[in-house]
């Protein structure tokens, strides 16, 4: 009788084969990097103003807050979780740093390392509840959902704090090398530093193998419960990062931010060619669908679409990635 072999460690410590082609360094997001192009090329011809440096530009700086948090995203994804809180740890990271900064007297920049570090600490619970008290990631991030998000509210009676210093409305504003805004910097920093992480460290290796199988994984010698309450954190802390940078870009911080942004994010990671269940995805698929949803938003802004038509557009590629996500695993 076969029995199936767990990998050994040093499987998941070897970094992928070196010769393997673009398309299966790429497996999976090659639909992702298809459908960009042809989203760009139609919003090309079709859109007046679309096809310029400034308009692009624009789409990067519109697209970080959604990019650093997918980061995480992908990562918990992956692993076979999910994270439905990530839009009100962010509210709850950009109020804390308010708070702290006008009401608390402390230095921006200090306030800025405690709203990640609160984000920081949602992730741990998150992790926690899902790895100590083995709740279902769908339960454990839906819970923090609702606590930071009346967290959020709570801190100021649901006022929003305006006014920052300069410098600090300058890194969302202002050009970096000539072109590219700190914050814009932060985000292509978190995706190579991510993709980096997913290829070749143990522990992004390991990912994979929890999303494929717990027990097996747990039986090839990795450290499960660690790894993936790690992987909450992470998201958590990239989360507070994403506060950080709405609140340069907004120059306030307000408590309904991030609303609804989870579903963004999810689908970004899944249009990138991440599967739902579990051991499947890349960085370079997020930034397909990371790149999808920011030109879709633009192109519809362009176009004078209504807000509320663009809620059912994006609802409709949300549901799209989903069955496609489930057409990929019937045919494995």
């Amino acid at each position: 009788m076969s029995q199936t072999q767990a990998p050994s460690q040093l499987d998941l410590e070897r970094p992928p084969d070196a010769r393997g082609t673009l398309r299966s360094r790429l497996a999976g997001s090659g639909g992702a990097f298809a459908g960009l192009g042809v989203l760009f090329v139609v919003l090309s011809l079709t859109t007046p103003g679309f096809f310029s440096v400034n308009n692009f530009l624009n789409i990067l700086d519109q697209v970080t807050v959604l990019a650093i948090i997918a980061v995480g995203a992908t990562m918990v994804i992956i692993a076979g979780g999910i994270d439905l809180s990530v839009g009100s740890v962010l509210a709850l990271s950009t109020m804390v740093l308010g708070w702290l900064s006008h009401a608390g007297g402390l230095p921006t920049w200090l306030a800025i390392f405690a709203a990640i570090a609160v984000g920081g600490l949602c992730g741990l619970i998150n992790g926690l509840g899902v790895t100590v008290a083995k709740l279902p990631p769908f339960i454990a991030t839906l819970a923090m959902l609702s606590v930071a998000r009346g967290l959020a509210n709570l801190i100021t009676d649901g006022q929003q704090i305006v006014g920052y210093p300069d410098w600090f409305f300058r890194l969302s504003s202002s050009g970096f090398l000539g072109f590219l805004s700190v914050t814009t910097v932060v985000m292509v920093l978190a995706f190579i530093i991510g993709g980096l992480y997913l290829r070749y460290r143990p522990g992004g290796r390991s990912l994979y193998a929890i999303g494929g199988g717990k027990e097996v994984a747990r039986l090839a010698g990795i450290k499960v419960r660690r790894i993936v309450t790690m992987t909450y954190v992470w998201t958590g802390l990239l989360a507070g990062v994403a506060g950080v940078v709405l609140a340069t870009r907004l120059d306030s911080s307000q408590p309904s931010a991030g609303t609804a942004l989870e579903l963004d994010v999810i689908a970004a990671v899944v249009i990138g060619g991440a599967s739902l269940s579990g051991g499947t995805g890349r960085m370079a698929g997020t930034i397909a669908g990371v790149l999808i949803m920011g030109i879709l938003r633009n192109g519809l802004n362009l176009l004078g679409v209504s807000p509320f038509m663009q809620q059912i557009f994006i609802g409709v590629v949300i549901a799209l990635a989903v069955m496609a996500d489930i057409l990929r695993q019937r045919n494995k």
